[in-house]
């Protein structure tokens, strides 16, 4: 099964530019879409064009903002979130067999130091949340932008960014506490240190110059760790700041 992940940082004008014309070539199972912007009334009709059987979202109140939407080719139990308010609307839980899959949208704490605080208590609520699903016998991935590089070379430039949000020690460290618990971090069983990233700043010509950062990602808990087939990130699928990542898995 193949299972691809993208913050398209707004679905309209990704759908208007037809910027889904990669899904021809990779043919995903599951496509997770992070900060869609869009309320359930305004999705796009070619979104229902695109080959999937089942379409799940999760707007947020405030329009034009955040928001999640599932597309699946497989029958599955969808639920907003169940360990956090998700008014911001970033929480899509999927249950199928004994699986458990999120796509998840994480907070950005680079506002100010309140949106610090609501990103580090999301961290932690999920983690919880997720490693009760492992004790009761669940297989966990979770997906999506988590707004944090893990290491030095998940980012183009971590000397300079080391007091930015996304980079700061306090979030690294949760990162850190993810793989205590067992979890993979899918890119780096399979690609080892290769550098790629999957997120680019509009300014700068970051793209151009692959000034990026690795935020993006497929965690899988490890009792999967021996289906997980391959993992990787496909720089050359364009209309966002953020590529794809993905991972193929036997389920």
């Amino acid at each position: 099964m193949k299972l691809i992940s993208w913050n398209t940082n707004g679905l309209r004008a990704t759908i208007k530019n037809n910027d889904f014309e990669w899904l021809k070539e990779y043919n995903p199972d599951f496509l997770a879409l992070q900060e869609t912007k869009v309320k359930d009334s305004d999705i796009p009709k070619e979104i229902y064009n695109l080959g999937f059987k089942q379409i799940d979202t999760n707007a947020a109140i405030k329009a034009g903002y955040s928001g999640v939407m599932s597309l699946s080719k497989f029958e599955n139990t969808c639920f907003k979130s169940n360990f956090n308010n998700d008014e911001e609307g970033r929480v899509l839980e999927h249950n199928f067999d004994d699986i458990v899959l999120f796509n998840i949208y994480f907070p950005n704490g680079q506002k100010n130091n309140e949106r610090l605080r609501y990103k580090l208590d999301f961290y932690d609520k999920f983690l919880d949340y997720a490693n009760n699903l492992v004790k009761n016998s669940k297989k966990v991935i979770f997906c999506g932008d988590v707004n944090t590089a893990h290491r030095e070379i998940d980012l183009k430039n971590p000397k300079a960014n080391s007091q930015t949000s996304g980079f700061l020690d306090i979030e690294r460290k949760w990162i850190d506490k993810v793989l205590e618990c067992g979890y993979i971090d899918t890119f780096r069983q399979i690609n080892g240190d290769e550098i790629k990233y999957s997120w680019w700043s509009y300014r700068f010509n970051a793209r151009k110059n692959n000034a990026g950062w690795r935020i993006d990602y497929f965690f899988i808990s490890q009792n999967l760790r021996d289906r997980l087939k391959d993992a990787f990130i496909l720089n050359d699928v364009f209309g966002s700041d953020h590529c794809p990542v993905g991972i193929e898995i036997e389920i």
